[in-house]
């Protein structure tokens, strides 16, 4: 059986399940909104929530792809009580957490996080080329027109930004000089780029798309702010071997077995590593590219 963890709407999850049910294999789908409670039947561990219940010795694969499990604590009205059974839910959450972790799995509920800063540290361990960077609470030493701004956060969504619909915080070219101080704020060198380059991974194989975005002013600091008149071209892309690995050395040491990776080609020939997101999209690169994602997600799940 396996084991989709996803939000109720995610509609790369809906892709892969519908090769899983070509396939017919069998699956369970947990929406981040419900909440299990833990019981144990003939020394099993059981977990029931209001649509879903499973043995846990039932599943043979997870995929981590939105929220996780939550469950359901029992609440007791003498406070040292209260705190040691505490203590015993989190013991047994956790063990049963690190037991759907120890099978085959994409991704892990404890590691689904991508920490921008530490991702980039590591990169750089690793000897990819990473743009320089630095935390300011202010724009003193900016560089105007040659440094961007993002949110060290992952891709943030900000409801209701303008009124009636949503916006997403895009990256961003400092093109002036503040006088207040700010929250602090990532910044770093605007590269100049012959081409941008999406790739996902999975268990040490890497399938790429190179984005001709530079040619337009819309796309040519960040291609997501997509020209639906006049789009981007998109092509299959090999990455040389050397990078290959350096990527895939750095997913083993983050604990990621799958992610959407962000790279620069410079006009220079380089390749520069932007971020990693364990849970980030690859149905366009895979519509684009032909490249079957979701059933290669299927095939392994």
């Amino acid at each position: 059986m396996i084991l989709i963890f996803s939000s109720k709407k995610d509609y790369t999850t809906n892709e892969v399940i519908k090769w899983l049910i070509f396939k017919k294999k069998k699956f369970i789908r947990v929406h981040d909104s419900e909440v299990f409670e833990i019981s144990v039947i003939n020394r099993k561990f059981f977990l029931k929530s209001a649509r879903n219940s499973f043995y846990i010795d039932d599943i043979t694969s997870v995929w981590f792809r939105r929220g996780g499990l939550k469950f359901k604590r029992l609440k007791y009205q003498i406070n040292s009580i209260n705190l040691m059974m505490d203590e015993t839910q989190f013991l047994l959450e956790e063990y049963i957490i690190k037991t759907l972790e120890s099978k085959k799995h994409i991704n892990k509920q404890s590691n689904k996080r991508a920490n921008k800063l530490l991702v980039l540290e590591k990169a750089k361990e690793v000897g990819l080329d990473v743009p320089e960077y630095f935390i300011s609470t202010n724009t003193d030493d900016v560089k105007l027109n040659e440094t961007i701004t993002k949110s060290i956060a992952e891709t943030i969504i900000v409801e209701s930004a303008f009124e009636d619909f949503d916006g997403i915080l895009y990256t961003h070219v400092v093109s002036k000089k503040e006088e207040d101080s700010f929250f602090p704020t990532f910044f770093q060198r605007k590269i100049e780029k012959e081409f941008e380059i999406r790739s996902f991974y999975l268990n040490g194989e890497i399938w790429s798309c190179a984005i001709i975005s530079q040619n337009d002013e819309q796309t040519k600091v960040d291609y997501r702010l997509y020209n639906i008149e006049k789009p981007n071209r998109n092509v299959r892309y090999v990455l040389p071997r050397e990078i290959c690995n350096k990527i895939s050395l750095l997913m083993k040491i983050l604990d990621y077995n799958c992610g959407s990776i962000d790279i620069i080609k410079s006009i220079d020939g380089k390749f520069y590593f932007l971020e990693v997101n364990p849970i980030g999209q690859f149905l366009g690169i895979s519509s684009l590219c032909n490249y079957s994602l979701e059933k290669v997600i299927a095939d392994y799940l």
